[in-house]
């Protein structure tokens, strides 16, 4: 068996050993007779599970014991509704930074629940920055200040975590989650999908702090309601159990790698050698401003569009896959979150100079 070299933004490449682990479990899960896809999410079987879960996520980031961890279902798509309707806690109004399209996203879906303010907007750099924190526009009043921690599509991070105050801050964190040490404690809630860094599609986490429960809009559903949730441990309705299995996998994979320290170095030596190399040439060029590049996504364009097609039918035919950019930004992007290996890296980069030598 061959495995590719998978780029995808997501969902993404899992860790080798925790795929293989997961494929040896499939039919038996350490002697239950069971898959853990047909386990009763109330059995004991799953519950061991489901704690094994959240006991390594809340060690491997550190979360103090004034937060709450949920497992949740519905995509930071869902949360971007499922925020404010936890969060408006009486106030009518929330602010929202402006840095790509996952941004505009929240900003279109919260607009349907209370008064958006768009304190700071990256659109007239075309969002290859970060604005200033400086320049954002924050009200006092405000319910809370949400902002992209890192925006998949157009690979711009936040190399920073912005003060904002007595105003909780809301971080969606789905593309980085994981990929670096995390101050919990400077944060009001954060939430992510988990077929970045963590796992498959299905799993959604939310880590908020205790105070910001229990004052959710009446026409909240009740599965999507924080406090409920948090009072039914994540079990309010039956949760995805198959992503918590394969989530708890990779927080063990990470733990033994050395944990997010460890993870940190391993994406910033990747980063590194791929910005190295689009920066020494001008055959190909990374539009993202260097102070606040995306150790996890990586856009980049060829000089003569008309080569795109070529170059990602010979990156394909190397082991490469997934490499073609966003349809809004065009262009290339690779993904390179904690289980994409060094190797990988260094795959594409040798065959972006031999595609330079043959087509420059």
């Amino acid at each position: 068996m061959t495995r590719v070299f998978n780029f995808s933004a997501g969902p993404a490449a899992l860790p080798e050993p925790v795929l293989r682990q997961a494929a040896a479990e499939m039919l038996d899960w350490q002697g239950s007779g069971m898959s853990v896809m047909e386990m009763s999410h109330r059995g004991k079987e799953f519950i061991a599970i489901h704690a094994e879960a959240m006991t390594l996520l809340r060690e491997l980031l550190a979360v103090p014991a004034n937060y709450k961890i949920l497992f949740m279902q519905g995509g930071a798509i869902a949360e971007n509704a499922i925020v404010p309707m936890n969060l408006l806690r009486g106030r009518t109004g929330a602010d929202y930074i402006d840095t790509g399209e996952w941004s505009k996203k929240s900003i279109e879906e919260a607009g349907k629940y209370c008064q958006v303010n768009v304190a700071a907007s990256a659109k007239d750099t075309n969002y290859t920055t970060i604005p200033a924190r400086a320049s954002w526009k924050l009200d006092p009043n405000a319910a809370y200040v949400h902002i992209c921690a890192n925006e998949t599509i157009g690979g711009v991070e936040y190399h920073f975590t912005p003060d904002t105050g007595d105003v909780p801050l809301v971080a969606d964190a789905s593309s980085n989650i994981l990929s670096r040490p995390l101050d919990v404690s400077k944060y009001g809630l954060i939430y992510g999908g988990a077929q970045k860094n963590i796992g498959p599609a299905g799993l959604t986490i939310v880590i908020i702090r205790d105070d910001l429960l229990g004052r959710s809009l009446p026409v909240t559903p009740s599965a999507f309601d924080y406090g409920l949730q948090a009072a039914a441990d994540s079990m309010l309705n039956t949760p995805p159990t198959y992503a918590i299995y394969i989530a708890g996998l990779v927080f063990k994979w990470i733990k033994a790698q050395g944990g997010l320290t460890a993870m940190e170095a391993h994406n910033r030596a990747k980063a590194a050698l791929l910005y190295d190399y689009l920066d020494s040439q001008d055959f190909y060029s990374a539009p993202v401003a260097r102070d606040c590049r995306s150790l996890m996504n990586v856009p980049f364009k060829l000089q003569d569009a008309k080569l795109d097609d070529a170059f990602l039918k010979g990156a394909q035919a190397r082991g490469m896959v997934q490499l073609k950019g966003h349809r809004v930004v065009g262009g290339m992007r690779a993904s390179i979150y904690n289980a994409m290996p060094i190797e990988g890296v260094q795959t594409l980069v040798a065959y972006m100079k031999e595609f330079e030598k043959e087509h420059g």
